[in-house]
Protein backbone atom coordinates (compact mmCIF):
# COMPACT_ATOMS: atom_id res chain seq x y z
CA UNK A 1 0.00 0.00 0.00
CA UNK A 2 1.45 3.13 -1.00
CA UNK A 3 1.87 6.02 2.14
CA UNK A 4 -0.40 8.30 0.25
CA UNK A 5 -2.99 5.87 0.75
CA UNK A 6 -2.52 4.84 3.65
CA UNK A 7 -2.32 8.61 4.65
CA UNK A 8 -5.76 9.29 2.90
CA UNK A 9 -7.53 6.24 4.76
CA UNK A 10 -5.87 7.70 8.17
CA UNK A 11 -7.96 10.81 7.20
CA UNK A 12 -10.68 9.07 6.32
CA UNK A 13 -10.91 6.86 9.79
CA UNK A 14 -10.62 10.47 11.42
CA UNK A 15 -13.10 12.07 10.18
CA UNK A 16 -15.72 10.10 9.81
CA UNK A 17 -15.10 7.31 13.07
CA UNK A 18 -13.39 9.73 15.62
CA UNK A 19 -14.80 12.90 14.76
CA UNK A 20 -18.43 11.24 14.16
CA UNK A 21 -18.42 8.71 16.63
CA UNK A 22 -15.59 9.14 19.26
CA UNK A 23 -15.89 12.36 19.61
CA UNK A 24 -19.24 12.81 20.88
CA UNK A 25 -19.05 10.21 23.43
CA UNK A 26 -15.58 12.03 25.25
CA UNK A 27 -17.26 15.59 25.06
CA UNK A 28 -20.97 14.50 26.47
CA UNK A 29 -21.68 15.06 29.90
CA UNK A 30 -23.85 12.54 30.87
CA UNK A 31 -23.73 9.36 33.02
CA UNK A 32 -21.67 6.70 32.02
CA UNK A 33 -24.18 4.60 31.92
CA UNK A 34 -26.96 7.37 29.99
CA UNK A 35 -24.10 7.15 26.81
CA UNK A 36 -23.79 3.95 26.92
CA UNK A 37 -27.36 3.14 26.50
CA UNK A 38 -27.02 5.50 23.73
CA UNK A 39 -24.61 3.85 21.91
CA UNK A 40 -26.35 0.41 22.40
CA UNK A 41 -29.62 2.03 21.06
CA UNK A 42 -27.83 3.41 18.00
CA UNK A 43 -25.82 0.65 17.26
CA UNK A 44 -28.80 -2.04 17.36
CA UNK A 45 -31.03 0.33 14.97
CA UNK A 46 -27.71 0.17 12.62
CA UNK A 47 -28.03 -3.17 12.25
CA UNK A 48 -31.60 -3.74 11.01
CA UNK A 49 -31.62 -3.52 7.28
CA UNK A 50 -33.66 -0.32 7.55
CA UNK A 51 -31.02 2.65 6.39
CA UNK A 52 -32.51 5.52 5.75
CA UNK A 53 -35.20 5.93 8.00
CA UNK A 54 -32.79 4.19 11.37
CA UNK A 55 -32.79 7.54 13.03
CA UNK A 56 -35.94 8.68 12.63
CA UNK A 57 -36.67 5.41 14.16
CA UNK A 58 -33.86 6.31 17.04
CA UNK A 59 -36.18 8.89 17.65
CA UNK A 60 -39.32 7.18 17.92
CA UNK A 61 -37.15 4.87 20.41
CA UNK A 62 -36.29 7.91 22.59
CA UNK A 63 -39.71 9.49 22.60
CA UNK A 64 -41.31 6.32 24.04
CA UNK A 65 -38.36 5.28 26.47
CA UNK A 66 -38.80 8.73 27.75
CA UNK A 67 -41.87 8.49 28.53
CA UNK A 68 -41.23 5.40 30.12
CA UNK A 69 -38.34 7.27 32.50
CA UNK A 70 -35.70 5.40 30.93
CA UNK A 71 -33.37 7.64 28.54
CA UNK A 72 -30.76 7.72 26.80
CA UNK A 73 -28.12 9.93 24.95
CA UNK A 74 -30.19 10.93 21.62
CA UNK A 75 -27.58 12.25 19.86
CA UNK A 76 -25.19 9.60 20.59
CA UNK A 77 -27.61 7.16 19.55
CA UNK A 78 -28.01 9.25 16.43
CA UNK A 79 -24.36 9.22 15.48
CA UNK A 80 -23.91 5.49 16.12
CA UNK A 81 -26.70 4.45 13.76
CA UNK A 82 -24.57 5.75 10.94
CA UNK A 83 -22.15 2.56 11.49
CA UNK A 84 -24.33 1.65 8.65
CA UNK A 85 -25.19 3.93 5.21
CA UNK A 86 -25.64 3.71 2.21
CA UNK A 87 -21.27 2.87 1.11
CA UNK A 88 -21.78 -0.54 3.79
CA UNK A 89 -25.63 -0.93 2.98
CA UNK A 90 -24.64 -4.12 0.64
CA UNK A 91 -22.48 -6.12 2.17
CA UNK A 92 -24.28 -5.83 5.31
CA UNK A 93 -27.61 -6.67 3.98
CA UNK A 94 -25.89 -9.79 1.73
CA UNK A 95 -24.92 -10.94 5.63
CA UNK A 96 -27.90 -10.54 7.43
CA UNK A 97 -29.56 -12.37 3.94
CA UNK A 98 -27.12 -15.28 4.71
CA UNK A 99 -27.73 -15.56 8.37
CA UNK A 100 -31.35 -15.46 7.80
CA UNK A 101 -31.31 -18.16 5.39
CA UNK A 102 -29.26 -20.36 7.45
CA UNK A 103 -31.69 -19.44 10.43
CA UNK A 104 -34.27 -20.54 8.14
CA UNK A 105 -32.77 -23.63 7.05
CA UNK A 106 -32.50 -23.02 3.58
CA UNK A 107 -29.17 -23.74 2.70
CA UNK A 108 -29.39 -24.29 -0.77
CA UNK A 109 -31.60 -21.16 -1.59
CA UNK A 110 -28.31 -18.79 -0.27
CA UNK A 111 -28.63 -16.72 -3.53
CA UNK A 112 -24.83 -14.72 -4.73
CA UNK A 113 -23.85 -10.87 -3.85
CA UNK A 114 -23.98 -9.98 -7.28
CA UNK A 115 -27.60 -10.93 -7.74
CA UNK A 116 -28.59 -8.80 -4.10
CA UNK A 117 -26.10 -5.91 -4.83
CA UNK A 118 -27.97 -5.29 -8.31
CA UNK A 119 -31.16 -5.67 -6.58
CA UNK A 120 -30.52 -3.67 -3.58
CA UNK A 121 -28.69 -0.71 -5.89
CA UNK A 122 -31.80 -0.63 -8.45
CA UNK A 123 -34.52 0.24 -5.51
CA UNK A 124 -31.79 2.64 -3.02
CA UNK A 125 -29.73 4.15 -5.57
CA UNK A 126 -32.80 5.28 -8.69
CA UNK A 127 -33.10 8.57 -9.61
CA UNK A 128 -37.01 7.64 -8.98
CA UNK A 129 -38.69 10.02 -6.37
CA UNK A 130 -38.40 9.04 -2.75
CA UNK A 131 -42.05 7.69 -2.38
CA UNK A 132 -41.09 5.49 -5.38
CA UNK A 133 -38.32 4.26 -4.43
CA UNK A 134 -39.86 3.49 -0.62
CA UNK A 135 -42.56 1.47 -2.77
CA UNK A 136 -40.25 -0.47 -4.49
CA UNK A 137 -38.34 -1.13 -1.17
CA UNK A 138 -41.51 -2.24 0.44
CA UNK A 139 -42.42 -4.76 -2.33
CA UNK A 140 -38.72 -6.12 -2.25
CA UNK A 141 -39.01 -6.86 1.69
CA UNK A 142 -42.47 -8.48 1.24
CA UNK A 143 -40.85 -10.78 -1.02
CA UNK A 144 -39.15 -14.30 0.42
CA UNK A 145 -35.68 -12.56 0.62
CA UNK A 146 -37.04 -9.84 2.86
CA UNK A 147 -38.23 -12.66 5.64
CA UNK A 148 -34.52 -13.71 5.89
CA UNK A 149 -33.16 -10.60 5.68
CA UNK A 150 -34.66 -9.54 9.38
CA UNK A 151 -34.38 -13.08 10.62
CA UNK A 152 -30.88 -12.43 9.89
CA UNK A 153 -30.40 -9.31 11.45
CA UNK A 154 -31.97 -10.25 14.83
CA UNK A 155 -28.44 -11.85 15.88
CA UNK A 156 -26.91 -8.60 15.03
CA UNK A 157 -29.46 -6.18 16.61
CA UNK A 158 -29.04 -8.01 20.28
CA UNK A 159 -25.03 -8.01 19.57
CA UNK A 160 -25.03 -4.87 18.84
CA UNK A 161 -26.74 -3.34 21.52
CA UNK A 162 -25.50 -5.73 24.39
CA UNK A 163 -22.23 -5.31 22.98
CA UNK A 164 -22.24 -1.73 22.49
CA UNK A 165 -23.44 -1.25 25.55
CA UNK A 166 -20.51 -3.43 27.80
CA UNK A 167 -18.05 -2.00 25.64
CA UNK A 168 -19.08 2.19 26.04
CA UNK A 169 -19.88 1.73 29.52
CA UNK A 170 -16.39 0.12 29.94
CA UNK A 171 -14.72 2.56 28.11
CA UNK A 172 -16.47 5.43 29.59
CA UNK A 173 -15.79 3.94 33.09
CA UNK A 174 -12.31 3.82 32.59
CA UNK A 175 -11.74 6.71 31.00
CA UNK A 176 -13.37 8.74 33.91
CA UNK A 177 -10.77 6.48 36.82
CA UNK A 178 -7.85 7.92 34.85
CA UNK A 179 -9.45 11.46 34.62
CA UNK A 180 -9.75 11.23 38.44
CA UNK A 181 -6.42 9.82 38.96
CA UNK A 182 -4.73 12.76 37.20
CA UNK A 183 -7.00 15.33 38.87
CA UNK A 184 -5.58 13.68 41.96
CA UNK A 185 -2.33 14.31 41.12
Amino acid sequence: MKKSTFIRWKQLFRIVVYKRLIRPLIHSRATPEYKARGVAVGLAWACTPLVGIQMGLVTFTWGVCRSFKWGFSLPLALAWTWVTNVVTMVPIYYVFYVVGQILRFKWDDISGYGALSRLIERVFLSQEPFLIQMTEFIKLFVQDWGISLFLGCIPFVIFGYVYGYRLTLRYEIMRLNKKKKRSMK
